[in-house]
């Protein structure tokens, strides 16, 4: 390439440059928006709603499980072999009862050799205390006679109180269980013979958190449910354990149901709402519409077609509202759409719903 067409290209590209740079420049300037036209006071449509006092119920959902309103592990108190068995596995039984009767030949012929014993010190005594009446003998040995008396008739009243350890009752009406043991069988107090249920009324145990001890109440009502049906039960808190667990920091109840049909049985996991207290006039807006802050809460209501925002204190909170206890007045509409995109003051198009 010659030295002038070398030239020329240079002088062709700068001109292109300096079009190019200078072109916007030259441009006529298109008219901008106008400041009514402005992001910042564009109207924003959103959702609100209009706030109303209603009643509301404080509940809270929490689980427990049911317990046999008495239940007691049956267990000899004397090791023995079982002689007879008078109970049925799932019987129904009445206080006091006999459920089982361990082999007490031992301890009965005890009793009997102690009755001869018995008989043989009284004569004795009684011919003591004829001769210290005429002084034939001394104190000491009339004494010794009447103590050994007092002796037999102790050790009689001790066989006689184990022999009716021989014979096991029934502690409470009730329901039997199944049975551990078999007739002939060796039994020591170690060994579980049976357990036996009261069930109706029923109990059912369940525990709340430690900040709730102060709403809480004996005489309470609360409903459940069992996992094998749909049917709604209900209960009456009637104690209280008076200590908050220092482990779990809850505070352990105990309510009490009727069983008429026998539907509940102990063990079994219950769902519970537990209504704390109610609120006749609770102002409640949609969860979505509480900005939480540092500490704080706030809400945007509409004003005069303006977003207005207000702070706020909360109270109750369920599913899909949260209460507001402060900062909102009945009548006042909340904004509850385009929180993210709302400002303060800013215009909005509003579509309410009561």
């Amino acid at each position: 390439m010659n030295k002038t067409v070398k030239t020329t290209l240079i002088i062709v590209i700068a001109i292109l440059v300096m079009a190019m740079v200078l072109y916007p420049k030259l441009k006529p300037s298109e008219p901008g928006p106008s400041a009514s036209q402005g992001p910042q006071n564009a109207v924003l449509p959103v959702e609100g709603k209009v706030i109303h006092p209603e009643r509301k119920e404080n509940i809270i959902k929490i689980t427990g499980a049911m317990l046999a309103n008495e239940s007691v592990a049956i267990r000899s108190e004397i090791s023995g072999k079982i002689e007879k068995i008078y109970f049925r596995e799932g019987q129904r039984i009445r206080k006091g009862e006999l459920l089982y009767v361990v082999n007490d030949d031992e301890i009965k012929a005890q009793l009997e050799r102690l009755k001869y014993t018995k008989k043989l010190n009284e004569d004795m005594e009684f011919r003591m205390k004829q001769l210290i009446e005429k002084e034939a003998i001394s104190r000491e040995e009339y004494e010794i006679a009447q103590t050994t008396l007092n002796t037999t008739l102790s050790d009689i009243k001790e066989r006689e109180a184990r022999l009716e350890k021989y014979k096991v009752q029934a502690p409470f009406d009730g329901i039997v269980g199944l049975r551990q043991v078999s007739e002939g069988s060796y039994i020591s107090p170690a060994d579980l013979v049976v357990n036996i249920y009261n069930i109706n009324p029923i109990k059912v145990e369940f525990s709340v958190p430690g900040k709730y001890s102060s709403m809480v109440n004996k005489g309470d009502s609360i409903r459940f449910r069992i996992e094998a049906s749909d049917e709604e039960f209900t209960g009456v808190i009637y104690a209280i354990e008076p200590k908050i667990d220092p482990q779990t920091r809850t505070l352990q109840i105990r309510a009490i149901c009727k069983n008429d049909d026998e539907l509940l049985i102990p063990g079994q996991f219950v769902n519970i709402d537990y209504t704390l207290n109610v609120i006749p006039d609770a102002l409640m807006v949609p969860s979505e519409a509480v900005i939480p802050e540092l500490n704080s809460h706030k809400i945007f209501t509409y004003k005069n077609g303006l977003a207005s925002q207000q702070k706020v204190s909360i109270g109750l909170r369920t599913e899909k509202d949260v209460q507001i206890t402060k900062g909102i007045t009945p009548g006042d509409t909340v904004i509850t759409t385009g929180i993210l995109q709302i400002r303060e003051g800013m215009p909005v198009n509003i579509n309410t719903t009561n």
